[in-house]
C-alpha cells in the first residue's frame, strides 16, 4: 500500500471518527438469553467510554469468538430538547439469511455488511447434506429495499447509465444455500456504486473468491465489507475528500475505497479443539481499475486504520491482541478468474471456472 493511501486512511479517521458505531445483530437473538460481555482471563473487556456500543466480535467466557447482541448507545430521547423527536443519524439494521448490515441513510448504501462463512454455509461441507434448494443467480433481480424509508432509499434509476456497477457488498455467491438468501443479496441496500471493468467484475471479485476459499483452511470466517471515503492531498498541501454522487437528482454516493476485513478461527490442534487460533487482516482497495497482476498484499492495512476511517469498532482489543495477521496464517494471493468473460464466451468455460 502506498504511503499516500496510508496517510489518507489515517487522515480519514480524524475526519469521520465520529461516524456510526454499530454491532452485528444475531438473527436468533430473540430466542436466546443475553450474551455476557467478552472477557479475557476473567476480566470483562469493556469500551473505554460507557456510551459506546461494544465491539462486533469479542471473546466469550469460554474463550471462543462471539458476535455481540444489539447494544444501543446511551439514549438522548429523555432530553427535553428532543421531546418532539430524535433527528438521528440512524443506521438502519438489516438482518438477512446470509448477512447482517447497517444502512447509511445519508450515503444511500451500507455503512457495513457482515457475514459468517463456513464450508456448510457455502454448501461445501462433506459432513452436512446440502439442501435440495440452492440459489440460482439467473433467477435473482436487483430491487429497491422498501424497508428503507423512501426519502433515504437507493433507487434503480440512480444507477441507470451512471457508469457504475451495482456492486454487491455481500456477494451473491456467498448465499447459494437458498434462492431466498441469494435474492436478498440483490437489494440495493446491499449495493454501492463500483467501477465495473477492472474492479467489481475483476479484482474485487477475486478478493471475494479469496474470502470464500478461506473456509477450506479455517472453520469459521467472518467477513466485513466497509465502503470508505478517504481524503487525498491536493497541490496546495491540504487534504480533501471528493466523491461523485449518482442519480438524477443526485442521490447515491460513490465511495472512494472499499475495505474487506476478515477474522478467521480454527482449533489450534486436534487435541485442543476448544482452544482457537485466530487470524485477522484488512485490505483497502481503491474504487478504480486494478491490474490483475497486482499482489493482494499491496492492499494490506491495519484493522485499526479501517475502524478509524469508518468510525466503526469491528473487533475487541482482546481479539486483536490474540490474532495473528491473516497473511501469516494463509497465503494472501488472489486467483485471477475472468468471471465476466466466461459468461460472455461459453467456449471459455472449460478453461476458466465460474465462481462457486
Amino acid at each position: 500500500m502506498s504511503t499516500i493511501i496510508q496517510a489518507a486512511i489515517f487522515t480519514a479517521g480524524a475526519l469521520v471518527g465520529g461516524g456510526v458505531t454499530a454491532v452485528v445483530i444475531n438473527k436468533k437473538s430473540a430466542s436466546r438469553p443475553a450474551v455476557p460481555p467478552p472477557t479475557v482471563d476473567g476480566t470483562i473487556v469493556s469500551p473505554a467510554v460507557s456510551t459506546v456500543a461494544p465491539p462486533v466480535i469479542g471473546l466469550g467466557t469460554n474463550g471462543r469468538t462471539q458476535i455481540s447482541e444489539v447494544s444501543s448507545v446511551a439514549s438522548l430521547s429523555s432530553s427535553a430538547v428532543l421531546k418532539y423527536g430524535h433527528p438521528g443519524p440512524i443506521a438502519d439494521p438489516i438482518i438477512r439469511k446470509a448477512y447482517v448490515a447497517a444502512y447509511d441513510r445519508r450515503l444511500r448504501h451500507p455503512a457495513w455488511t457482515a457475514e459468517h462463512l463456513t464450508l456448510a454455509s457455502l454448501g461445501k461441507s462433506v459432513l452436512i447434506t446440502s439442501p435440495d434448494e440452492s440459489g440460482d443467480r439467473s433467477k435473482s433481480a436487483f430491487k429497491e429495499d422498501e424497508s428503507i424509508p423512501a426519502l433515504f432509499r437507493a433507487r434503480l434509476a440512480d444507477y441507470f447509465r451512471s457508469g457504475y456497477d451495482r456492486g454487491h457488498m455481500v456477494p451473491a455467491a456467498d448465499a447459494k444455500f437458498s434462492q431466498e438468501a441469494m435474492d436478498e443479496t440483490f437489494y440495493l441496500s446491499n449495493m454501492a456504486p463500483q467501477v465495473g471493468d477492472g474492479f467489481n467484475r475483476h479484482y474485487w471479485a477475486y478478493l471475494e473468491d479469496w474470502c470464500r476459499r478461506l473456509t477450506a483452511t479455517f472453520s469459521d470466517v467472518y467477513v466485513f465489507t466497509v465502503p470508505l471515503y478517504l481524503p487525498h492531498q491536493e497541490p496546495d498541501g491540504k487534504w480533501r475528500i471528493t466523491h461523485e454522487v449518482i442519480g438524477s437528482p443526485p442521490n447515491v454516493s460513490v465511495p472512494t475505497h472499499f475495505a474487506k476485513v476478515v477474522l478467521t478461527s480454527k482449533p489450534s490442534s486436534p487435541s485442543t479443539p476448544n482452544i482457537l487460533e485466530l487470524a485477522a487482516g484488512a485490505f483497502v482497495l481503491p474504487n478504480a481499475p486494478i491490474p490483475d497482476e497486482t499482489p493482494l498484499q499491496k492492499f494490506v492495512m491495519p484493522v485499526e486504520a479501517v475502524e478509524r476511517a469508518a468510525g466503526l469498532a469491528l473487533f475487541s482489543d482482546a481479539i486483536k491482541s490474540s490474532s495473528k495477521h491473516i497473511c501469516q496464517s494463509t497465503k494472501c494471493e488472489v486467483i485471477v478468474r475472468r468471471f465476466d468473460d466466461t459468461r460472455k464466451r461459453p467456449d471459455m468455460r472449460r478453461a476458466i471456472s465460474a465462481p462457486q
